[in-house]
C-alpha cells in the first residue's frame, strides 16, 4: 500500500502554502517528506538518490503550490511529482550508463531498504524491498507504480514513455522473478529448519 494514503494537510495549511507562508511549507514537508523519500528510494534503488529526489520533489512543490487547483489530492500531486522526479532520474546519461555496467555484473547496486513504521511487518518488508532491489530498473518502477501506487498500465506507459504491453509484460515477468525468489527463499528456510532440528 502507498505511503500516501491518508496523507493530507487542512484546507488553512494549503491556502497558506499558496500565498508563500514558510510554516505551511514546513508543515507539507513533515507530512509527506517520509513517503516520498520511500518511493524514490524504491523505485531507484538508493537511498543517496532518494535523498537528492526527495529535495528536488520539495523544490517543485514550493515553486508550483500556487498553481495547484486541487484537481486531485495534494498526496495524489506531490506523488505524480515524486514519481516524475525519479523517472527523470532513471532517464539522465549517467544513470543509464550505471545501469548498463551494474546489469554486466552479478551483483545489483547496494540499497538500504526503508523500513516500515510497524514493527511487526519489518521482516517481511525487508524481504519485499531486497527482492525489489534484484529487479531491473523498468521493471521494479512498473511494480511499483502500479502494485504499490495504483497507477493503470496506461498511466505507467503515458509516464515512462512506453507502451501498455510493455507495462503489462514488465509486470508479468517482474511478478514471475519475485515468486522464483521468494520460492527460494521459502525452500532456504525450510531447508535451515530441517537442519537445526
Amino acid at each position: 500500500m502507498s505511503g500516501f494514503t491518508g496523507k493530507q494537510v487542512t484546507p488553512e495549511v494549503l491556502c497558506r502554502a499558496r500565498a508563500g507562508d514558510m510554516a505551511a511549507h514546513e508543515t507539507i514537508f513533515e507530512a509527506f517528506s517520509a513517503p516520498v523519500f520511500s518511493l524514490a528510494a524504491r523505485m531507484t534503488g538508493s537511498t543517496t538518490t532518494a535523498d537528492d529526489i526527495l529535495q528536488e520533489t520539495f523544490v517543485e512543490v514550493i515553486r508550483s503550490v500556487g498553481r495547484f487547483r486541487g484537481d486531485a489530492s495534494l498526496a495524489t500531486w506531490i506523488r505524480r511529482i515524486a514519481v516524475s522526479k525519479s523517472l527523470m532520474h532513471m532517464r539522465t546519461a549517467w544513470q543509464r550508463r550505471a545501469t548498463l555496467f551494474r546489469d554486466l555484473g552479478d551483483e545489483r547496486r547496494p540499497f538500504e531498504p526503508v523500513a516500515p513504521a510497524n514493527d511487526g511487518d519489518v521482516n517481511a518488508q525487508l524481504d519485499l524491498d531486497r527482492a525489489l532491489a534484484r529487479l531491473s530498473d523498468a521493471s521494479r518502477m512498473v511494480v511499483l507504480l502500479h502494485d504499490v501506487e495504483g497507477y493503470t498500465h496506461a498511466e505507467i506507459a503515458s509516464l515512462m514513455g512506453k507502451s501498455v504491453s510493455f507495462s503489462k509484460s514488465q509486470l508479468a515477468r517482474a511478478h514471475q522473478r519475485l515468486r522464483a525468489w521468494v520460492e527460494h527463499v521459502e525452500e532456504e528456510s525450510d531447508d535451515y529448519q530441517t537442519v537445526t532440528r
